[in-house]
């Protein structure tokens, strides 16, 4: 379901021949409740990926943000409920935490508003869960995209500071935690890759290659943090590390029907927690495995 339909003719157009019959190209936008009502019906599993996620465009139109993040989320919520659907993901974001902008907060309220959702589940079997992402690569309006038009059209890269540093998580990757996500959830967690972090600079030299690196300080815009945390200090003390995934138990579990908090009990009881926040500006990558990075899927 989208509401770009030129994005949906693309899917046809790619998809038809080796997936025919088999995908359902359904034109609606979020807002409107009862044509996600429609676009649920026989439906198991639901990844809620719409969102206004520009911080300046969301600055500058906060209502519009508001509408799309967080009464387009409880329309998902209500429409899943409504149809029974099995496992639903929201996609939110490294912004939602402890955010100093309006996209930031309306990630943060979905967040709340998924978890929340299952404590009034009632006998139904839907589920809800969140996975935050960093930055992801080479996606519309990212940084990369913008490197590399600057580039062709031989101007200089724009840098908000050089002490910028972000989260970044590959396109595969996304798309790998949010189904590990959908096959793992007990109710109300938060999923979290455990990706790499680095400045900004690295990711302009590595674009930049054996060219001399031309760039251009801008100064943040409106709502923008010179870092990111994928974990505060208080979510800390309930997030689980399993290898490279993290994972954050709700802080309303107690909330939560019987069967959940009994499922947390088995699954997390003994299990360490983190003893402390996870920011973009420590443990970071270097300019040379950036450059690897980078070069391993093919983004320069």
């Amino acid at each position: 379901m989208d509401n770009n339909e030129d994005g949906l003719f693309k899917l046809d157009q790619k998809f038809k021949s080796a997936f025919k019959g088999k995908i359902k190209l359904f034109l609606g936008d979020i807002r409107d409740k009862d044509r996600v009502f429609k676009a649920f019906k026989n439906v198991d599993t639901v990844f809620h990926c719409a969102a206004l996620k520009h911080v300046f465009l969301s600055e500058y139109n906060p209502f519009e943000a508001t509408k799309t993040n967080l009464i387009g989320v409880n329309n998902v919520i209500d429409a899943s409920l409504n149809e029974n659907v099995k496992s639903v993901i929201f996609t939110s974001s490294d912004k939602a935490v402890n955010p100093s902008s309006t996209m930031g907060a309306t990630k943060l309220l979905g967040e709340r508003l998924f978890t929340a959702a299952n404590h009034y589940i009632g006998n139904n079997r839907t589920r809800f869960a969140s996975v935050r992402f960093g930055n992801v690569l080479n996606t519309n309006g990212s940084i990369l995209q913008i490197f590399k038009q600057q580039i062709a059209d031989n101007e200089p890269l724009t840098i908000t500071s050089k002490d910028m540093t972000r989260f970044f998580i590959t396109m595969e990757q996304a798309i790998e935690l949010c189904i590990q996500a959908s096959n793992e959830l007990i109710g109300g967690e938060i999923f979290i890759l455990n990706m790499g972090s680095c400045s900004i600079m690295s990711i302009a030299k590595a674009i930049s290659e054996k060219s001399k690196l031309n760039c251009r300080i801008i100064g943040p815009k409106s709502g923008e943090k010179l870092y990111e945390e994928l974990v505060t200090e208080t979510e800390a003390e309930r997030t689980v590390s399993f290898g490279k995934l993290f994972t954050i138990i709700p802080d309303t579990l107690d909330m939560m029907p019987d069967d959940i908090i009994q499922n947390y009990n088995i699954k997390y009881k003994n299990c360490v927690r983190l003893d402390q926040s996870v920011r973009s500006d420590i443990d970071m990558l270097s300019d040379t495995d950036v450059s690897k990075l980078l070069k391993a899927n093919n983004l320069i």
